[in-house]
């Protein structure tokens, strides 16, 4: 090979019986498997753009390593008309993904050779296969940087990279044995296996805080983060089939020589988002965090915390942030944009400061438990000040009628009367609270949504909640409030009928929010049959609770983390499946309600009924006191 650096002309290397690698992207991983290969004599062509093609042109690869500066005159161009193919050719493509497309289109014309990508992400792999009919998909993990034209900085020692590669989708094999023999030769750790997008999967996982790593410098809250995106990550590549592999644990390869070590001069820097970020370019974060957000979508999963990662990441491209300048505050309004919490739920503090002011919101005292017909009672001993009662029976719900279920949904005419009647404006806030966590109020929060009022919320830990932050309570019926003007629109929230139930059984999640009990039909107390809609999962409601409030969002998150697809909710009667559904609102799962539920079904001969525990595993949640139990 010559030792001076090539000129702008057809680059026409003799054929030879080793394979000759045309690396497209020249960036830090591409130069770095460049430079190894080029170094253990097998034949290399580096593919770059702008002032990084012309410094490699004129000076040649500066390859900055713990053992000093080593200055390579490996072959480069800007595109496939500077090159003649040979039947020996191996394509490499390293650009970032975002630059898949146009490169694939680029060179669509060496679609007879064999394709290697070592980038991150799972779409490129998919998009080369539609050129390509051989396609390898590579996983690389190597800590260098390239930040400067001409020069990549490679600091680990004495193994530079590691690479996972197998055919796509599945397979071992050749030509992957034959690549990876050349890669060990060029000092690299090569391991071929015959499952790569599960070790893309797994690199991806690690990939996600590529994002938080370009934005904020490292601490606690940032671990957190990385933390929170990977288990909302793990839960969508379940939906998808997909079982990460973990690279430390089942690699057979020997890592011990993976040592990141310093280079005298170059301090490490980021990771590749960062890197893109500091030179001022795209990058690749719509096929990491956005990869999961894809997915997501695909799969009827909510991906909110790589969703704002995503969208904070663009921004700072867009407006020139410079890497890592952004501060935990920033963090932490990231971290809150993504929490549905406070479109659900509010706190006892700021209820009562907006009880003080001229915009008040309406409140709804629903107080109601099975087997407790004295819920106006209760509301005349002690209430919020200004509350209205709403009896569940007669103002949340229609007239049993046969085949309904025992709570249907409210005649709208009716019911629009009633919510004038409790002052609901079209301006105004609601907030609905009971004694019982929420599992009454939730079906006023449930009903009002439905019908088109979006301000209204469930009052965290009730009634008991404001008690124990020493407020006044009322006795006696609240001063009458001037009728409101509200409009319903019924249908702004998705509902099941039976035999939708039945298909999302299949084809999703249908979720079973009575006690395991009764959903494992060991006891039914009410309705005609015990058991349970066939295919459902038992998430008992009571379990959404630590005492009388909400979990934490995380914790709601972890506990839904296993369903699949799009996510449908029953339980007795359709009353505490609202409560299930306003937990999954705030873990930033949509969910559709079957109103019917169990007392519709069970009613219908016709309904097949399962009993036993949940297919899905070991049932989940606590069993529900008697008093709460789903009715």
């Amino acid at each position: 090979m010559s030792s001076t650096c090539p000129t702008r002309q057809l680059i026409r290397i003799c054929d030879s019986e080793m394979s000759r690698y045309i690396i497209v992207g020249a960036g830090a991983v591409g130069a770095t498997v460049g430079a190894q290969l080029h170094r253990a004599g097998i034949e290399v062509v580096l593919v770059a753009r702008g002032a990084h093609l012309d410094a490699l042109r004129e000076h040649g690869l500066r390859y900055l390593r713990p053992d000093g500066e080593h200055v390579l005159p490996i072959p480069v161009v800007a595109g496939p008309a500077e090159i003649t193919l040979r039947a020996d050719d191996v394509l490499v493509l390293a650009t970032k993904s975002q630059d898949t497309a146009a490169a694939l289109e680029a060179w669509a014309g060496a679609a007879h050779l064999p394709l290697l990508t070592l980038q991150n992400g799972l779409e490129n792999e998919r998009l080369a296969l539609r050129l390509f009919g051989t396609v390898i998909g590579g996983v690389i993990r190597t800590p260098a940087s390239y930040l400067t034209a001409g020069e990549v900085v490679s600091p680990a020692d004495p193994t530079p990279a590691v690479v996972w590669l197998g055919r796509y989708p599945a397979g071992a094999g050749e030509p992957a044995e034959t690549i990876a023999d050349d890669l060990r030769r060029a000092g690299l750790v090569a391991e071929v296996v015959p499952d790569i997008q599960r070790w893309k999967a797994g690199k991806l996982l690690g990939n996600l805080v590529n994002g938080l790593d370009a934005l904020y410098p490292a601490g606690e809250l940032r671990d957190a983060a990385l933390a929170a995106l990977q288990q909302e990550a793990r839960a969508v590549l379940t939906a998808a089939g997909i079982k990460p592999a973990d690279l430390k644990t089942e690699t057979s390869a020997d890592l011990s020589g993976f040592v990141v070590r310093p280079v005298p001069g170059h301090p490490r820097q980021g990771h590749s988002t960062w890197q893109s970020l500091a030179r001022g370019v795209a990058t690749e974060t719509d096929y990491l965090n956005g990869e999961i957000v894809l997915l997501g979508r695909l799969h009827g999963v909510a991906t909110p915390l790589n969703q704002a990662v995503q969208q904070r990441v663009r921004r700072a491209v867009a407006e020139g942030t410079a890497p890592g300048s952004l501060d935990e505050a920033d963090l932490a309004a990231l971290l809150r944009a993504d929490d549905h919490r406070d479109d659900v739920l509010i706190e006892v503090a700021e209820l009562h400061r907006r009880l003080a002011t001229a915009d008040a919101p309406v409140v709804l005292d629903v107080r109601w438990a099975l087997g407790d017909p004295n819920g106006a009672e209760h509301y005349r001993e002690g209430h919020i000040p200004g509350a209205v009662y709403v009896d569940l029976d007669t103002e949340l719900a229609g007239p049993h009628a046969p085949g309904t279920g025992r709570h249907p949904l409210p005649d709208l005419a009716k019911f629009q009367a009633d919510v004038r009647r409790w002052g609901v404006t079209r301006r105004g806030g609601v907030v609905v609270y009971d004694n019982s966590g929420g599992l009454a109020a939730a079906r006023a929060w449930w009903l009002l949504r439905w019908t088109g009022v979006t301000d209204v919320r469930i009052l965290d830990g009730g009634l008991a909640a404001w008690a124990e932050a020493g407020h006044f309570q009322a006795t006696g019926e609240a001063r009458p409030r001037p009728a409101g003007d509200i409009v319903l629109e019924p249908g702004q929230l998705p509902t099941l009928t039976a035999d939708e139930a039945a298909e999302l059984a299949r084809t999703g999640s249908l979720v079973d929010a009575r006690a395991g009990e009764r959903y494992r039909g060991e006891i039914e107390p009410i309705d005609p049959r015990a058991g349970h809609i066939p295919g459902a999962v038992s998430l008992p409601t009571a379990a959404n609770l630590d005492g009388q409030r909400f979990l934490a969002t995380a914790a709601l998150r972890e506990r839904f983390a296993g369903l699949r697809g799009p996510v449908g909710v029953y339980c007795g009667s359709g009353v505490t499946a609202a409560h299930e559904i306003a937990a999954l609102a705030i873990a930033g799962v949509d969910a559709a309600l079957y109103p019917g539920s169990w007392s519709e079904w069970s009613s219908d001969p016709e309904r097949p009924a399962e009993t036993g525990a949940d297919p899905s595993g070991p049932p989940r949640g606590t069993a529900m006191p008697a008093d709460r139990q789903p009715h």
